[in-house]
Order: C-alpha cells, then sequence, then structure tokens
C-alpha cells in the first residue's frame, strides 16, 4: 500500500516533529522506519510520474505540469502533460504479475480515457482526475463548469461525481475499504497493490468543522514562534542534527507586524490546514483497521510521503494557472492573479474559512514553518521543495522506531514493490520498449541490511521550472534562475550555482561554492549530463539572465 498526502509539510505529523494530532501515522512511522532523506520532484504530477514509473519525471511525460506547458516545452518528448508511453506503471506490471491493483484519490498523470487509472493498470479507481477540487463537492455545477474549473472524477473509467458535502478525505478512505471489502467477500485472494494519494491537505483548505474545532487559538502565537517549537522538537526525536540551524525564510510578513484581523485570519487557515491533516490520519487509521479485520495487515508493506514540499503560494481564488488550457486558445500568464469569479460563490471571510464555499492557501508563513528548517517550499528543487516526511511500516520492514538518513527518492518506490512482489520488469510492456527503472529498491534500507542504497558516487538531478538541482552524496548544487519562475509568484532567484553540504546544514543556509569551487564544477558538470540525458529542455535564451557572470 502507498499512501500519498498532498503537499504535506515535512514536519506536520507528529513523528516528524509537528503537534497535529496524528496517532495512526506516528503509530505506523514508530513501528517501522523513518527517512529523514526522502526527496521528490518539486511538485505534485512531476513527483507521481516518477512514482508510478521508476523514471525521471523529464523522460515519464511530467517535464512540466501540464498546466504550465508553455512555447517553449509543449511539443517536446517527456513533456507530453501525461504519463507517457515510454514507461510503464507500477500498477500496470503488478496486474500483469498477478495482483489486483486498486486506487482511489488524485491521479493528475492525465485527462483523457487512455491516459486515466483504468488506462494505465488499475482494475478498479475512483480518481480526481485533475490536480485539485473543492473537498467538499461544491465545485461541480453549472457555474464552475462555465468557468472551466469543474473537476473530473472517474469511477472504474465512468464519468462520476464526488458526492456533494462530502468530505473528499473521507469518501476516498471509503471506495479504497469497498475496494477491500469486495474482494474479501468475492474470496478474491490475489495479493493487492492499493494506491491511496489523498487530495488533502492540498488548499482549497477546507475541512468538517468539528475537526477545525479541536484547532482553535492552537496558531495564535504566529508561524514564527510555531517554526521554533517544531525545530525543536525535531532535534528532540534525532530527525536533525542538534546544531541544525533553520534556514531564513523568504517573503514572510513578521508576525508582529500584522494587526488584529490579520492575525486572526492567519491563524484560522492553519487551524483548518491542521484539522486536514487531522483527517487524513484519521482516514488512514480506518484503513488500516480495515486491512486488521481482514487479516490482511500483517502481510502488507505501507509507504508513506507527501508529494512534495507545502505549498508557499497566497491564494485567494481559484487561477487559470492551474487548469490545462486549451492549446489552441491565447497563452495565460500563469504568474499573473486572476480575477475573482463572483459567480463561483466565494466567501474568504474570516466566519467562513475552511467552509465548503471558502477558497485559500495558508501562505510562506505557514509553509515555512512546516518545512523547517528546510529552504523554501514546493515548487523549488531546495530541500523545502522536496524533502519530504515519509517512511516505511509493515512486511518486511525492521521497525523500532528506526530513523534511516540515506538519501532516497520517489524513483525508488515502483523498484521497491516489484522486489517485494518477487517481480523483475520487462524491457517491453504492451508491445512497446520501455525506459528502464532509474531508482533502487528499498528492501536494504527497509530491512536494515544496509543504511543506503545509493553510493557516494550517485548523481540525481532534478528540475522543474527552469530550477535545478543535483545531488551526490551529502553534496548539493542549487540553481535558482531569475527571471523564469513559473509556479511561485515573486518567487525566489539567486542567478548563480550554489553548494550545499546536506549533511551538516539540512537547512542549506551555508552556501560553499566559493570555498569548494572544484566540487561545485563536479557537480554542475553531472547535472548538465543528466539534464542532456533526461531530455531536460534548456531555459530560453530571452529568460536566461545570469548574476556575477554565473553561466546559466
Amino acid at each position: 500500500m502507498v499512501i500519498v498526502a498532498d503537499d504535506l509539510g515535512w514536519s506536520d505529523i507528529g513523528a516528524f516533529g509537528g503537534e497535529i494530532a496524528t496517532p495512526n501515522l506516528d503509530a505506523l512511522a514508530l513501528s517501522g522506519v523513518r527517512f529523514t532523506g526522502f526527496h521528490t520532484a518539486p511538485t505534485c504530477s512531476p513527483t507521481r510520474s516518477m512514482l508510478m514509473s521508476g523514471v525521471d519525471n523529464h523522460q515519464a511525460g511530467l517535464g512540466t505540469m501540464a498546466e504550465l506547458l508553455s512555447d517553449a516545452t509543449r511539443g517536446h518528448p517527456g513533456y507530453e502533460g501525461y504519463l507517457n508511453d515510454r514507461v510503464a506503471s507500477i500498477a500496470e506490471l503488478l496486474r500483469a504479475g498477478g495482483y489486483a491493483t486498486l486506487m482511489t484519490g488524485k491521479w493528475h498523470l492525465g485527462l483523457t480515457p487512455d491516459r486515466e487509472p483504468a488506462a494505465r493498470g488499475f482494475e478498479h479507481s475512483f480518481a480526481l482526475l485533475q490536480g485539485l477540487s473543492n473537498h467538499f463537492g461544491a465545485d461541480q455545477n453549472t457555474a464552475w463548469r462555465k468557468a472551466g474549473l469543474d473537476p473530473s472524477y472517474r469511477d472504474d473509467g465512468k464519468p462520476a461525481a464526488l458526492p456533494a458535502g462530502r468530505y473528499s478525505t473521507d469518501y476516498f478512505a471509503d471506495r479504497l475499504i469497498g475496494y477491500l471489502d469486495q474482494a474479501k467477500r468475492a474470496g478474491d485472494d490475489r495479493p493487492f497493490f492499493a494506491y491511496l494519494p489523498f487530495s488533502a491537505p492540498h488548499w482549497p483548505l477546507q475541512a468538517p468543522a468539528d475537526t477545525i474545532a479541536k484547532y482553535k487559538g492552537r496558531y495564535d502565537a504566529g508561524y514564527e514562534a510555531l517554526r521554533d517549537a517544531r525545530l525543536a522538537r525535531q532535534k528532540q526525536l534525532g530527525l536533525v542534527p542538534a546544531d541544525a540551524v533553520a534556514h531564513a525564510t523568504a517573503q514572510v510578513r513578521p508576525w508582529t507586524s500584522l494587526s488584529a484581523e490579520e492575525r486572526a485570519i492567519e491563524a484560522r487557515k492553519m487551524e483548518v490546514y491542521a484539522a486536514m491533516v487531522d483527517r487524513l490520519d484519521e482516514n488512514v487509521g480506518r484503513v488500516i483497521a480495515a486491512l486488521k479485520a481482514q487479516g490482511r495487515y500483517d502481510d502488507t508493506i505501507i509507504l508513506f510521503l507527501s508529494d512534495n514540499g507545502p505549498e508557499g503560494n497566497v491564494i485567494e481564488h481559484p487561477s487559470p494557472r492551474f487548469r490545462i488550457a486549451d492549446p489552441k486558445a491565447p497563452p495565460v500568464d500563469p504568474d499573473a492573479p486572476a480575477p475573482a469569479d463572483p459567480s463561483l460563490g466565494i466567501d474568504n471571510s474570516l466566519a467562513n474559512i475552511g467552509k465548503a464555499t471558502s477558497y485559500v492557501g495558508y501562505g510562506p508563513g505557514w509553509a515555512q514553518a512546516n518545512s523547517t528548517p528546510s529552504w523554501l517550499v514546493k515548487g523549488y528543487p531546495t530541500e523545502g521543495g522536496i524533502r519530504v516526511s515519509a517512511f516505511a511500516a509493515g512486511k518486511g520492514v525492521a521497525g523500532g522506531g528506526r530513523i534511516a538518513t540515506a538519501n532516497l527518492d520517489v524513483r525508488d518506490i515502483a523498484p521497491t514493490l516489484l522486489d517485494y512482489a518477487g517481480l523483475t520488469q520487462p524491457k517491453t510492456y504492451a508491445g512497446r520498449p520501455i525506459v528502464a527503472h532509474q531508482g533502487h529498491s528499498l528492501r536494504p534500507v527497509l530491512a536494515a541490511t544496509a543504511p543506503a542504497i545509493r553510493t557516494a558516487d550517485e548523481a540525481v538531478g532534478y528540475e522543474l521550472f527552469y530550477r535545478r538541482a543535483l545531488r551526490k552524496g551529502d553534496w548539493k548544487a542549487v540553481y535558482l534562475p531569475a527571471g523564469t519562475n513559473r509556479y511561485t509568484r515573486k518567487g525566489v532567484s539567486t542567478g548563480r550555482w550554489q553548494l550545499f553540504d546536506i549533511a551538516r546544514d539540512p537547512g542549506e543556509t551555508r552556501d560553499l561554492a566559493a570555498a569548494e569551487p572544484a566540487r561545485l564544477a563536479e557537480l554542475v558538470t553531472a547535472y548538465d549530463a543528466y539534464a542532456s540525458d533526461k531530455g531536460v529542455v534548456p531555459v530560453p535564451v530571452a529568460a536566461a539572465p545570469t548574476a556575477g557572470g554565473a553561466r546559466p
């Protein structure tokens, strides 16, 4: 079973230093092994393409998000905007190997019938095809449809809907439990692969009122206080070095500079966010209880992860940047705020935040508190964007509350699942050649037979929105270009390569580029090789400014 949270912060759950009530996730994490160096892509659909395929996102079809394809990237191999035919999904391979394959939740890997879960290996699926929707189903009406912002749900490949008023996290868990119960009643004793990618706690921030009420007043001290408390707790838990320093925040107004009304609104946003995480945990507990009731829990391996770091954008209403536009339509500037549409009935007043008719995100202050001690948030290849809370538990996992510090990656999941299933990736699938897995099986780390699965010489690259990173051993090079920010508005840029020793400086606070020029050059050369091998589209010349003579 693979469980994915959407935009979860590194320190949100209790086992990773958070104060949110997550007893079910904590119990799983502490019974198995927590990962302090598990990495994903900077945003959701590229991560999901790597999870499904075991292959770099630039080869699996999500070289960039489908919503943000541009003239510079559209039409390039690997930038199709959906999980392409150069790869076979892990569901396709496991189903061919005799597994029942089940999915409920967010897909975000293709909108057409030939690209949705039912066409990519899932025997049963209830899926949200896009990247987000109203968590109470309140966007499935004429107004949202006319605005082009209504979601697409599929039930075993057929058009469907989220039942109006039903909370998405609850319903996704309901449907997965239903699939498992159905198999039990039918006497289907095949092994199963269950994929449970929740759409929470992705914005819009919405949750049941009774869960929100649990957090009333909990965040009145502000995001700086939360950041300090979480980092202190991480040190107590041994998740970061005792001398770890948090990276300075960016684009955040000090809490004391906010008016009383602004502080009340911001605190309410975090209360709702915490409720979303709380409710996710409750539903994970329901799924685990169902497995135990069926007698299948002891034979199940469970992997949990977030798909990227926390969302740091200021969000107050839907935007065209988050829908897949008609390529024949006039281009939409993804960095321009969209005008509010009164026909959608959105009410972001303090008393309404969290309800089905509200539509907010929680912004850079809370996001950077939740990613502490890391640098930045979702959308960046810095640790705040790609290092996520992740753990494994269950069958074959040596437990005892272990913490694994090795450099691990979402590309490792598909080969891990095949390994535990006793299967080997074929060279072809459905009569076409497929790209070989580029990750490694996590079995040695899960079974505690080895501390790592990569040598210090193996390079692992990341690129999205022209932001770049290359990890080799404990060393990481990062390049955030100026003038090419296509996700986070008013994004952070440096315009030069920087170098960090991640083992000693997980917050990426000390740039060692000047002190270690030869090492930086080695990593930049390795990044160039990665980009060439994976087919990364280079920065358009007109959008490639440099700083201090540094080459882009």
